[in-house]
């Protein structure tokens, strides 16, 4: 009997080690995969802040031919203000209203 019950829990912790082996292969695959991404995505993030200072840059030397070399920069610079200033009044509105606190045992009474 015990010769029986030796040859089940080794193929049992067989079994189990081997599932164990190959989950942990799979996970290891999986977050080399999500790390990957993840890096890809941050230098793409930065890639494009620069092409926006570029494009900004652009747009302020194309301006200067028209108007002098500062006024262009201020121009601009007013520019990318007024954008972050109504992204923010728009970003402010989205958030929700703060209610009161509820006072103690306020919210375990039963609606009447």
């Amino acid at each position: 009997m015990s010769a029986a019950k030796k040859l089940v829990t080794d193929k049992v912790n067989s079994i189990v080690g081997r599932e164990v082996e190959r989950a942990t292969t799979e996970i290891k695959k999986k977050l080399r995969a999500v790390g990957l991404g993840v890096g890809l995505l941050a230098v793409a993030a930065v890639l494009a802040i620069f092409g926006l200072g570029l494009a900004l840059a652009t747009s302020a030397a194309a301006l200067a031919t028209v108007v002098s070399t500062w006024l262009a920069l201020l121009i601009v610079t007013g520019g990318v203000f007024l954008i972050a200033g109504v992204l923010v009044a728009l970003g402010v509105r989205q958030l929700p209203k703060k209610k009161d606190a509820p006072v103690e045992g306020e919210a375990l009474s039963p609606r009447s």
